[in-house]
């Protein structure tokens, strides 16, 4: 996703970034490799369980949860690198996820370059697990200028996801070729876990071209895993609102008045969506994307220096867009059963 802040007027040629933040922005990177690949080993995506020690009885007991998750992270730590069959796994995930990661942010940052608007460099967001089951939030960048156009305002808004989007088709290709498949009666047992990742509409096509069945698969793969949280942020990210790059694109296509109200209306779609799957599939991610968008729709979009209409070439990458977000997008990602 970008997000902007405006100075006076836009520079000639964009910003270069200094060797120490070339650096800075390094180390966020590493950090997330690094929380990525031990992350990718627990529970959900893994196979460690998470904290399998803790089994509180009492809330005095309950209260005890930061020593046993503390001690739980240098377990799985130690474990993991020391096993060369974990780490191996934890690093296809790792690197899978940050170049589609990496892909999409370099979309949205060379397209700032190239209409001359500053902007950071990618900012990767570690988090260890449980805060972040994947072990990162994701990756952004902080548009610094004003943007010059509506067409500037669109090829910088699509960029990213379009980018993001090619870059895990081959991760895509790399689970179905790598995906097992197991015994009815095994994979009936495997279904039955406690929580269900829901396949958007993309995984699904590939299944049916390599005539797999996704309910006999075994889900700890981490290409499934990085393609699946790929698919998710890309369509996170295309959500019509706000600064969103989706609220980009519609506000560079439809203009601001449209902009306000597909903001409200994905709001409300999303609470709708909120509702249903904690009712119905006790899913809990779409109240995360509800707070989202509660709060992009807050946040105004700045208008271009120049407001002239797109062409008819980026209406057609508009409308090619909406069909990436709709292969990437699932109304209910998690279910708990």
């Amino acid at each position: 996703m970008s997000e902007q802040n405006f100075t006076d007027f836009p520079p000639r040629r964009a910003m270069r970034p200094t060797l120490r933040t070339w650096i800075k922005h390094a180390l966020f990177l590493l950090l997330t490799l690094f929380t990525a690949t031990i992350a990718s080993n627990i529970e959900p995506f893994g196979a460690i369980p998470f904290i399998p020690k803790f089994n509180p009885q009492t809330w005095t007991e309950f209260l005890w949860l930061p020593v046993y998750y503390v001690e739980f992270i240098y377990d799985s730590i130690y474990l993991i690198l020391t096993n060369s069959a974990l780490l191996t796994y934890g690093l296809k995930f790792s690197l899978s996820l940050l170049f589609i990661l990496t892909c999409h942010e370099a979309g949205h940052y060379i397209a700032c370059r190239l209409y001359g608007v500053d902007a950071t460099l990618p900012f990767f967001i570690p988090t260890p697990p449980l805060i972040g089951p994947a072990g990162t939030l994701g990756a952004f960048i902080k548009i610094l200028s004003p943007l010059p156009s509506r067409k500037a305002t669109f090829d910088i808004g699509v960029a990213g996801p379009i980018a993001g989007f090619l870059a895990l088709i081959p991760i895509a290709f790399l689970m179905f070729f790598t995906l097992k498949q197991v015994p009815m009666q095994e994979g009936q047992q495997i279904i039955a876990g406690d929580i269900i990742f829901a396949d958007p509409l993309l995984i699904k096509i590939f299944a049916f071209f390599f005539s797999i069945d996704l309910s006999l698969t075994v889900y700890q793969n981490p290409y499934y895993a990085a393609t699946w949280i790929g698919l998710l942020v890309t369509a996170l990210n295309l959500i019509p609102s706000g600064q969103l790059d989706g609220g980009h694109a519609v506000y560079a296509v439809l203009g601001e008045k449209v902009h306000g109200w597909t903001g409200k209306i994905a709001f409300v779609v999303m609470v709708l969506l909120s509702a249903i799957g904690l009712y119905f599939y006790s899913s809990p991610g779409t109240i995360l994307f509800t707070i989202l968008l509660g709060v992009m729709m807050r946040v105004g979009h700045p208008s271009p220096i120049d407001n002239s209409p797109l062409d008819a070439k980026r209406k057609v990458i508009a409308f090619l867009t909406l069909v990436i977000f709709i292969l990437c997008f699932t109304p209910f990602p998690i279910q708990v059963r």
